[in-house]
């Protein structure tokens, strides 16, 4: 599979893209667990709804997804195919396969894209035994937590796969390494944001009487809330203006709360669980948080950029690519709760710092990071994954 330049990190050599002019659209099929909130499924929902029609005839298949959450969450103008399965081998695991190889041989895909192993495991093998034309496997995570049984898996699923897709630089180059792919076989296709939806935000700590600090993340080890409750404590001793939110929810709520309570922070930390406007969320802040231990390309983090906040981030996957080296946030060093309680308490001395990061932050995401660039990469992915059976059907 031949490389393909998507933007300046997009891989390893740069091939030409073909023009739009007199091509069908092109049949993807897009392969994921469920959906949900979380950042590959929102993002996945936005390159759905966004992209051009004329271009890409997209269609959804869920591995699981009769949950409501999951349901809500179905795109209106994009055929839905639920499997209702959870477990792959299993009598229903088989009775999906044979209905996924229905709906293909109905919808005719040129191109499926799977995401997470499981829908990995079960699209790409029967695509190739089905001569679908194009497999492509989606990693955006940096592969902290795979096992050595999955990555052995994965590399068998290599075998079955065309191309495999990151979010970034940092992404490409952990796959590569991890799994001894050639750089010509990963690409990265760097997130996007719609950031219109967060126009009309005021400023950052323009309110001297009160500051409010948050992050929007699933409550797991690797978002380490863990480490950002260490760092409220510091920050709520020294100012008592200072109150934390926490939006999401996940295996360590009640592990986190406990914490809470035992570094004696329930007057000023709120956990919120679950929010379905962001935006709203976020135009309540003050300071944006990430202090994850690992990341590819955090659609957190494009959300604070798009809604202007002063950001403290930890530096990892592609923070830095984002901020600009720090020049649109504060990045500190994975891990170090003392490093972020600095940091914020640096933003919340100087409110004139906060306001200009967060001017920066919301510029950048408007130049380079727009939901509508990241629909135009993947649209010309795809021309080029299909090319050679755009012209005939």
């Amino acid at each position: 599979m031949i490389g393909l330049a998507t933007g300046p990190i997009a891989s390893k050599q740069s091939n030409r893209i073909p023009t739009r002019e007199h091509r069908l659209p092109v049949r993807v099929s897009f392969v994921i667990d469920r959906l949900s909130r979380a950042g590959t499924e929102s993002q996945l929902l936005a390159l759905i709804r966004h992209i051009d029609r004329s271009c890409v005839e997209p269609t959804l298949v869920l591995l699981d997804g009769t949950d409501d959450e999951s349901r809500s969450l179905e795109p209106d103008d994009c055929p839905v195919l639920r499997l209702g399965t959870k477990k792959l081998l299993s009598r229903n695991g088989f009775a999906a396969a044979h209905r996924l190889s229905a709906f293909w041989q109905h919808t005719r895909p040129d191109v499926v894209q799977a995401y997470f192993l499981d829908s990995s495991y079960l699209a790409l093998p029967l695509a190739k035994l089905m001569g679908i034309r194009k497999t492509v496997r989606v990693q955006n995570n940096l592969g902290y937590w795979i096992t050595p049984r999955h990555r052995l898996l994965n590399r068998v699923m290599r075998r079955m796969t065309d191309q495999t897709l990151t979010n970034s630089e940092a992404g490409l180059d952990a796959i590569c390494r991890s799994e001894q792919l050639s750089p010509r076989r990963v690409l990265a296709i760097e997130n996007g944001v719609d950031h219109e939806r967060f126009a009309g935000f005021d400023s950052p700590c323009r309110n001297p009487r009160s500051i409010r600090i948050g992050c929007v993340a699933n409550l797991r080890p690797v978002k380490n809330i863990d480490g950002l409750l260490g760092a409220a404590r510091s920050v709520c001793n020294r100012d008592s203006r200072v109150t934390f939110a926490i939006a999401g929810d996940g295996e360590q709520r009640a592990e986190l709360e406990q914490l809470r309570r035992t570094l004696e922070l329930e007057h000023c930390v709120a956990f919120i669980g679950s929010i379905a406007d962001v935006p709203q969320f976020l135009s309540t802040l003050d300071i944006a948080v990430l202090p994850s231990h690992s990341e590819g390309m955090s659609n957190a983090l494009l959300e604070f950029m798009a809604a202007g906040r002063a950001i403290v981030a930890t530096d990892v996957g592609a923070n830095a690519r984002l901020l600009d080296s720090g020049v649109c946030g504060l990045l500190v060093a994975p891990g170090d709760s003392a490093g972020l309680a600095a940091a914020i308490n640096r933003l919340i001395a100087d409110p004139v710092l906060a306001q200009q990061l967060g001017a920066k932050a919301r510029s950048r995401v408007e130049t380079s990071f727009s939901r509508q660039s990241m629909c135009r990469r993947f649209e010309d992915f795809f021309l080029t994954m299909a090319q050679s059976r755009l012209t005939v059907r």
